[in-house]
This record gives C-alpha cells, structure tokens and sequence, in this order.
C-alpha cells in the first residue's frame, strides 16, 4: 500500500521533505561524544597475557573491577586488590576532580568493559589501563615491573597552533603556576583548574599522591615540561604520565564564560562543548519545525489535489501557508 502520496511524481519539492526528514533524523540519532567525560583517549595493554585454565585469575579480575565500580559511587579515587598470592591482582581508578559523584561513577563503571575489546580479546593481559576523558582504571597483577610516576605515556597535540602574539609565553607562565600551586599544596591536593590570559589550564594527580609532601606538583611540574615539549606552539595540548596528566587551550578572544548553576561540576573544561551543544540542539529543533511543515504541506498537497494530475501540482504554492 504504501504511503497516500506515494505514487505521485517525485518534485523538487518532495526530495527537499526526504532530504530533510533524512537530516532530521541524522540531527537526533548521532550522539555527540566530543562533550562526553567517557570518551576514550588512549589504552595501555601489556603484552603478556594471563595463563589461567582454572579461570581463578579472570574471576580476580572481575571481583576487582566490581569492587572499584561500587567505591566510585563514593568517592573519586580509592584502590582494591582481589585474589592472593602470585595470583592477586591490585587495581585503582582516578575520577576528575570537576566531575561529581554521579559522574564519576558512570565514567568509572564504563571501563571494565573496554578492556577485553581494547586489549585484543582472547586472555585479559596481566596489567591494564583504560583512559577516558573524566576519569580512567588501571590495574596489575602482583609483582609486576613498576612503571615511574613521571613516564610520559601518551600526548595530544592540536593542530592549531599560534604566532607571533606572545602566546606560548603566557601558556608557560599559566602552566607554571599551577605546577607551583599544587607543590605548595593549593587547591584539595591532586587537582587544579583555571585560566590566565586567556589560557585554560587542568592539572590531575592519582589519589596516592596527596598531602603536603609536594608529590603531585613534582608529578604535574613534569608533565608540564613535557607538554611543553611535545607541543610547542600548539593552542591546545595534553601530556598523560603515569600519575598525573596536564591540559591546556588557548582561546585568543579569552577564556569564555559559563553558568555553573546546572551542577554537576562539569566546570569550564565543557565550556565550547556546552555552547555547541545548545546552538546545534536549537537549530536542531528548528530544522525538525521545517521538517514537520513540509510533511504536513505535502499531505494537503495530496488530500486536496483530488483527482491528482496538473491541478493537485498547480495549488500547491499555498501549502507553505
């Protein structure tokens, strides 16, 4: 049977509602992962792969990652080990310090999932790391070698980068005071977020690595130099070490502005993915108010074009109207 018009003419006028209808549904179906703290930013896997035909090492793991899910709901870095022995397996997560407790235990809960399709399938390697956007999970079998707090372990760059306006001065200096912020203690310890001229910085430490001891500005101080490093003149940069991560955007018109009334603790990192978010969500629905219009003016097309032919195609001007 068909749709009632679907044995009219195709018009320009019926490709344009297809065309759009198609779009519209594109505009609502593609989620938009760019604003999304569970977005993968990279993996770690060692080679060597667990030898377990009892299958105790692979119920280990699982126990722990269960185990650290449950304590995320809580709290945004704790540790856990499951099993004993050469057999026991030792774990953490680490949760952004801006993300709330709701929001770290969805990012969190995300993770044990990634690792056997992350890590190639088949038997678990015997220790692991998954990075997400707003929090990641790594985990050891004992005796395993020891990576340094400071190891450089992945970078990101962006494309972009900035002349001659005195840009990689005032990154340097904004990145420096944060490094020096967190050695003397500032903010709770193992986080620090801000801006200075212009520049948007983040620094994370690993849970383990607070206190007034100075570890995590030791730690970010590092990653600092290595984001220096590794991106030069680049306007936005990341460099993830083993126990602490650093992050940076230049925004030349400054550092825009958003509402923190929402809650959540999203804080200024989301800030052009917010903004994107609502103009794309308005002309979203706007698009879908056009689609809708141009169904409804083809169905009075059809209705009132009776006996079809010349006179149906020649009124159907008012059907905008």
């Amino acid at each position: 049977m068909g749709f009632p018009f679907s044995k009219q003419p195709i018009t320009p006028f019926s490709f344009f509602c297809c065309v759009s209808a198609a779009l519209c549904l594109g505009f609502f179906v593609s989620p938009s992962s760019a604003a999304d703290v569970t977005s993968l930013i990279f993996k770690g896997c060692s080679d060597q792969k667990f030898q377990d035909p009892s299958g105790i090492s692979a119920q280990n793991l699982k126990d722990l990652f269960q185990s650290l899910v449950s304590q995320s709901a809580q709290k945004p870095y704790s540790t856990a080990s499951s099993g004993a022995g050469a057999a026991a397996i030792n774990g953490l997560y680490q949760c952004r310090g801006d993300l709330s407790t709701a929001q770290c235990y969805d990012c969190v809960g995300r993770i044990p999932d990634k690792f056997d399709r992350l890590c190639g399938g088949g038997a678990p390697s015997v220790a692991a790391r998954v990075q997400l956007a707003g929090c990641y999970l790594k985990y050891e079998v004992a005796g395993f070698k020891q990576t340094p707090e400071t190891q450089l372990l992945f970078k990101v760059c962006g494309s972009t980068t900035a002349a001659g306006d005195g840009f990689q001065q005032r990154r340097d200096a904004a990145l420096d005071a944060m490094a020096n912020g967190l050695k003397s203690g500032g903010g709770n310890g193992v986080f620090a977020t801000g801006s200075y001229q212009s520049v948007f910085y983040l620094a994370q430490c690993e849970g383990d690595l607070a206190g007034g001891g100075g570890e995590c500005g030791n730690c970010v101080k590092s990653a600092v130099e290595a984001v220096k490093t590794q991106c030069g003149g680049s306007i936005g940069g990341q460099a993830y070490l083993n126990k602490c991560y650093v992050s940076y955007t230049y925004y030349p018109n400054g550092v825009p502005i958003i509402d923190n009334t929402s809650g959540g603790g999203g804080g200024k990192p989301h800030t052009a993915r917010t903004v994107a978010i609502v103009v794309g969500g308005v002309a979203a629905v706007g698009f879908l108010v056009a689609c809708l219009l141009c169904v409804k003016s083809a169905l009075k097309r059809n209705r009132g074009g009776g006996g079809g032919g010349k006179h149906g195609h020649g009124g159907g001007g008012g059907g905008w109207n």
